[in-house]
């Protein structure tokens, strides 16, 4: 009898075992996929079990292009094309678990861009009506969703910001571009006591709102902030503050301007295990600084900055910073260690080079670092970083200072 159960036990496991090898045969990006909801998704706070569900069963990497496949598990965004790009899957995520949806609800989507979102919305509601402005990429996202079956996702080609009023009024509605303001049409189009959730403010200065329609009206509350690519089309061109590419300056570097509503430093987005401390006889600079901290290596902790910049007038970046580390040490593996960085892309949103401040290791007391960092002359946009890379520890900034050297004509 032993000897039987230990015979079942063995064929349970090889069966076991076979299943897993066939599971992932049949879908090659399962393990990484989960690896990217669990490190990414849920560790940085996403908490719906339907969402985080529908975000390991949704395959990203359908949605990118060929040449991206292999970044399609990383939390980051990439470029689909008509300088667009699809939003990084937390984001996604998070705003998916901002409208609490139901499934009952019929849900707009302005922004279809390669589809994803739609995507991970059409198990969670009823109906999903998504539209994108730029003809290439709807086609190309209705195609793709056809193709994988998404049924209750109804595409089309048009300006979202006129909304989609013979299907309205709407449950929810996501705006994946950001406009400087709310479009009357998409107040209009949303049902009493729908949400809506819009990335709002200037071109690399966004906030994330969600606003609940009562009495006809909108009463919003800011999330956090966020950064979007910029929409195509003249609200695009008609902004009233527009970014000055041959002077781009730092945004809120002594961390003094805070998130409305917030203990938050307005201006960063994608912040990671930081923390905000008012402290003025500590601080370089004003009343506040930030703290990067990690306990666990290779998990993420950063604050990020967009700004345009143009390499065909800025020749160098002056960077400064004031920064303090405690216990750091290397996360995963030597590269993984603190950084102040600025990466550049070009007009297709391509990374084409980088430069900055740090490594940093062990414990020491406030110091004032600089750098040069040379600008590539075909940067069109930058991102400044502050990130622990995986490092464990904790790092402090205070004082960001960033000044513009012209190329010489």
């Amino acid at each position: 009898m032993r000897a039987l159960s230990i015979a079942c036990l063995l064929l349970t496991l090889l069966s076991a075992s076979a299943n897993t090898s066939l599971a992932q045969r049949l879908d090659p990006f399962a393990l990484a996929r989960n690896r990217m909801v669990d490190e990414e998704i849920v560790q940085a706070g996403v908490t719906n079990p339907r969402v985080i569900e529908t975000m390991r069963q949704t395959p990203r990497h359908e949605f990118v292009l060929p040449n991206s496949r292999h970044l399609a598990y990383y939390d980051m965004a990439l470029p689909i094309g008509e300088q667009q790009t699809i939003s990084p899957p937390f984001i996604v995520a998070y705003m998916t678990e901002q409208i609490d949806p139901q499934p009952t609800d019929r849900v707009l989507e302005i922004g279809t861009g390669s589809g994803y979102q739609a995507a991970v919305l059409s198990p969670l509601v009823k109906e999903v009506y998504t539209i994108e402005i730029v003809e290439s990429l709807g086609e190309r996202a209705a195609k793709t969703l056809r193709r994988l079956d998404y049924e209750n996702v109804h595409p089309r080609i048009g300006d979202g910001f006129l909304g989609w009023p013979e299907h309205a009024p709407f449950d929810k509605i996501i705006v994946t571009c950001s406009p400087e303001d709310v479009p009357q049409p998409l107040v209009d189009q949303l049902a009493e006591g729908g949400l809506m959730i819009v990335p709002v403010g200037e071109r690399y200065q966004q906030v994330l709102y969600r606003f609940a329609k009562k009495d006809g009206k909108l009463e919003r509350q800011a999330l956090r902030p966020t950064l979007f690519v910029p929409m195509t089309g003249q609200a695009e061109v008609a902004r009233d503050v527009q970014p000055n590419p041959t002077n781009p300056t730092l945004v809120n570097g002594g961390f003094e301007s805070l998130l409305e509503g917030g203990e938050s430093p307005s201006g960063w987005h994608y912040q990671r295990q930081l923390t905000l401390v008012e402290d003025p006889e500590q601080a370089r600079e004003g009343q506040n600084y930030i703290t990067l901290r990690n306990a666990e290596p290779g998990r993420g902790s950063r604050a990020l900055q967009g700004f345009a910049i143009d390499g065909r007038a800025v020749a160098l970046l002056e960077v400064s910073a004031s920064v303090r580390g405690n216990s750091l040490q290397p996360g995963q593996d030597r590269r993984q260690m603190p950084s102040l960085m600025v990466t550049f892309y070009d007009d297709s949103r391509a990374m084409i080079g980088h430069g900055g401040l740090g490594p940093w290791v062990g414990t020491f007391d406030w110091r004032r670092d600089a750098t040069r960092v040379v600008v590539p002359p075909n940067a069109r946009e930058a991102i400044f970083r502050l990130d622990m890379l995986g490092a464990v520890g904790e790092i402090a900034f205070d004082d960001l200072q960033m000044r513009v050297v012209p190329r010489r004509r």
